[in-house]
């Protein structure tokens, strides 16, 4: 069994990244755009006005215990640089590049704060700051320094943050629709034995949070809690815990370095609840059975508010052949994840240099007057940064893995959780 689990964990975590964009950004852009005067678009720091190059920063996990996510990720950003600067995209005005500074901070919150640090001065705005608990140390630096990072992250606090907007639906929604899927899979309430597994940070605390809040509210009991942290090897006793709870569904608040061996513990000890991941929960890695055997998601489902890869969006066959042009590209979705939040953090940009704005508070100003885009027909729901808080996306369908085509199928359709509006929490939820 450990040697099994050993494999799913190291097979989780061996994403292999396309090729870093070579990029070093000037020392000091905000001295040459004062000091040679070439257009009237105004700039402080980030942007080579003259070369019309904007630096934009990645703060990534390619070596810690998120890697199976952070790789692919990287690369999703990675791929719309090059889209943009081959020219002709569109996407940007005539002649504008971009360059990405980047740092992997390995999923460790001290090696973020250092990594923002180094690179602060340099970048327009980050691009990417992977992980929640990476991401919250930083937004104090953030409001100082008056910079926009986009989280790789869909927890409820970055929506409370003008400097942390979020894309899609909140882990807490997730974990709500969840379990209204639960009840309407089981056959009622009474039929639920409701169990999590969460990581013990702000991603697992809204994971808990919806789990339990939409438990309450369609009277299920939650007979097991069980808290793991990012890196965790061991899983035996939490799967354990689970089965002698009586769990027939296990929500998963944890990355895949997580997910993949507490599914395959469990196969081990012919423990098969029904398992719901959360977003962060799945890699498509996973597809492959030389990684997982296929036994092992008989009863995986899927809660998410994004798009898959292929997935039946307008957009969806010009990212496919994009992506077909770049063979050292991963096929994965948060490859696509990447690219899509990627989109509406350009467009904000397209929109300050023809502000002729392009300082950080321009650029701000330029993404809260982003009201409704679908990122070029690659959201299932418009994205509006137009409110603050930030008022997310609400609906989240449920998945089934389909293993033997690489693909999914819907058993839940996009729904916002039956919670919202039926309890007085409605008044405080992070969507609002």
């Amino acid at each position: 069994m450990r040697r099994l689990v050993l494999g799913l964990m190291a097979a989780a975590l061996g994403l292999t990244a396309c090729k870093k964009e070579d990029s070093a950004a000037p020392k000091s852009q905000a001295s040459q755009s004062q000091s040679q005067p070439v257009s009237d678009i105004k700039a402080d720091k980030g942007v080579d006005v003259e070369k019309k190059v904007v630096y934009v920063g990645a703060l990534n996990d390619e070596s810690g215990p998120g890697a199976a996510i952070g790789k692919p990720f990287a690369a999703g950003k990675r791929l719309l640089v090059r889209q943009v600067n081959a020219g002709n995209s569109g996407l940007l005005p005539d002649g504008w590049k971009l360059e990405l500074v980047e740092r992997d901070h390995a999923y460790n919150p001290q090696n973020a704060v250092q990594a923002y640090s180094d690179i602060h001065d340099q970048v327009l705005f980050l691009g990417t700051s992977f992980g929640t608990p990476n991401t919250l140390p930083l937004r104090d630096k953030l409001a100082a320094d008056g910079m926009v990072a986009f989280p790789a992250s869909q927890s409820s606090e970055m929506a409370r943050n003008q400097h942390t907007p979020p894309i899609g639906a909140s882990y807490k929604m997730e974990a709500m629709r969840a379990m209204d899927w639960a009840v309407e899979h089981a056959g009622g309430a009474d039929k639920v034995k409701a169990a999590i597994v969460y990581q013990g940070d702000d991603y697992g605390k809204d994971g808990i949070e919806g789990w339990t809040e939409a438990a309450k509210h369609h009277g299920v009991t939650v007979v097991s809690q069980q808290t793991v942290a990012p890196g965790q090897k061991d899983f035996a006793a939490v799967v354990t815990a689970l089965r002698q709870s009586g769990a027939n569904y296990v929500l998963l608040t944890v990355l895949p370095s997580a997910s993949g061996p507490i599914l395959g513990t469990a196969a081990q000890l012919k423990y098969m609840p029904n398992w719901v991941g959360q977003t962060p929960a799945w890699v498509d890695r996973f597809f492959d059975p030389k990684v997982i055997p296929a036994a092992v998601f008989t009863h995986f489902y899927w809660a998410t508010g994004l798009t898959y890869w292929g997935d039946s969006v307008p957009g969806m066959k010009d990212f496919v052949a994009l992506q077909a042009l770049h063979s050292d590209v991963p096929k994965d979705f948060y490859t696509l994840a990447s690219y899509v939040q990627g989109r509406v953090q350009i467009e904000a940009l397209k929109k300050a240099i023809e502000a002729k704005d392009v300082t950080r508070a321009g650029y701000l100003q330029a993404l809260k007057g982003i009201t409704g885009t679908t990122a070029g027909g690659m959201t299932a729901e418009p994205v509006d940064l137009s409110r603050f808080p930030y008022e997310t996306a609400v609906s989240v369908r449920v998945l089934k893995p389909v293993l033997d085509q690489a693909g999914w199928s819907v058993v839940a359709e996009y729904a916002k959780p039956k919670a919202l509006g039926a309890s007085p929490a409605k008044a405080t939820d992070d969507s609002k």
